[in-house]
């Protein structure tokens, strides 16, 4: 899975309410861990707080990519959202 669909996810995850920033910072430190090269917004991400919602969500709006809709959709489907 890219980076982008991720992100949608959890961009929706977070406009709807049922993820919170915790989450998103945790797997942008995975990512820094795992990634060949490491981004700004993956940086950016794992630096703010549990409490930094609408920060997280602005630095998700970075990360570059095109969302794979068909796995976009299956994530939504798992967490029971659309």
């Amino acid at each position: 899975m890219n980076y982008r669909t991720k992100a949608e996810y959890y961009i929706k995850g977070i406009t709807q309410g049922f993820v919170e920033a915790s989450e998103v910072i945790a797997w942008a430190d995975e990512v820094i861990v795992s990634a060949p090269k490491t981004e700004d917004w993956m940086i950016e991400i794992s630096t703010c707080g549990p409490g930094d919602r609408m920060v997280v969500l602005s630095h998700l709006n970075t990360v570059k990519g095109v969302a794979d809709p068909v796995e976009l959709a299956a994530l939504l489907k798992a967490k029971g959202a659309s």
